[in-house]
């Protein structure tokens, strides 16, 4: 029995697509069939010259059903989802149903309850759910987990979390500026983050929002074993000016009791180890999803405070 397993991908014209097309033939196995209604796909002559492409989901369904019909070894192993966000959910249960195995893009999904359902289809089914916590990988994160965890347990670290990722005026005309579709800025850029700082500090006790816009939102977070003070921005006048001047449009910091953490590099890679985890058998389920999934859709539906209390400093700008 052949070890190479075949993929299917949802979102192939997506900005995160092309990570998981190198994920899959980085991991040695092969795509078969991809499906996006934009047919800007060229991408996939760089890495999958033969897989067949759909722009209509109704065609793509008949396809995966008739490979997995046929039995000749060409039925779709794992389903690669990368469409927007708010069709996460339906996309993994369509790959459940055809009897593939998902690997689904953050965020999971938009609400905590969605997990219930997958959980329930992933048991009438047999197959499962896998997802990319790519953070959770990271050399960085994982060496600040195992200094956490040599701390006492009654002792809380002092974080500031800080992430801009400019986006230019597209970002609000497409799916992303619609928090119906994208779940808005802290759940689209911010939800990793969220599922770090609860894999690193433990779990969550208090969950405040000081700001919150279309491009911008901040608050505070306390963990078992932190204090967090986060700021998330897709607006390039929120990075530093010496930053900013110097040309570059992003800005990644933590900042730990005072002492930054290096994390800038070894993301490129990160969903190769992801696929290598999964693969392997020790991938990332539905439930390691859910504190970051729930602090998120708190955030989203909270009513922001305003500048009181420990907030994060960025806000001081606003």
């Amino acid at each position: 029995m052949s070890s190479i397993k075949n993929f299917a991908l949802i979102g192939a014209a997506g900005y995160i697509a092309p990570r998981h097309m190198k994920a899959i033939k980085e991991t040695g196995n092969e795509l078969i069939a991809a499906l996006d209604p934009n047919d800007s796909v060229g991408i996939i002559d760089s890495h999958f010259p033969d897989a067949n492409f759909f722009t209509e989901f109704e065609r793509f369904d008949r396809h995966i059903d008739k490979l997995r019909r046929a039995n000749n070894g060409k039925a779709v192993d794992y389903m690669s989802i990368a469409s927007p966000n708010y069709l996460h959910d339906s996309h993994m249960r369509f790959a459940l149903r055809s009897a593939a195995n998902a690997i689904c893009e953050k965020p999971l999904v938009l609400n905590p309850w969605n997990i219930d359902g997958l959980t329930d289809i992933e048991k009438d089914t047999g197959q499962r759910v896998h997802t990319i916590l790519q953070l959770r990988l990271h050399p960085a994160i994982i060496a600040l987990r195992e200094k956490v965890t040599k701390v006492k347990s009654d002792k809380k670290f002092d974080v500031d979390l800080t992430y801009i990722t400019s986006r230019g005026n597209w970002y609000l005309q497409s799916w992303k500026g619609d928090e119906k579709k994208s779940g808005g800025i802290a759940t689209n850029i911010g939800v990793h983050f969220y599922d770090m700082l609860h894999f690193v500090f433990g779990k969550l006790q208090t969950n405040i929002v000081h700001y919150n816009s279309s491009t911008k939102s901040g608050g505070y977070l306390e963990y078992e074993s932190a204090r967090v003070r986060w700021f998330l921005s897709v607006d390039v006048n929120d990075v530093p000016e010496d930053i900013r001047t110097a040309g570059q449009r992003t800005f990644r910091s933590i900042i730990v009791n005072g002492d930054e953490v290096e994390f800038s590099g070894g993301f490129t890679d990160l969903h190769t180890r992801s696929y290598e985890e999964i693969l392997a058998g020790r991938g990332f389920g539905l439930e390691e999803n859910r504190i970051a999934i729930e602090t998120v859709a708190s955030i989203r539906t909270q009513t922001p405070v305003g500048l009181a209390g420990d907030y994060h400093p960025f806000l001081d700008r606003l």
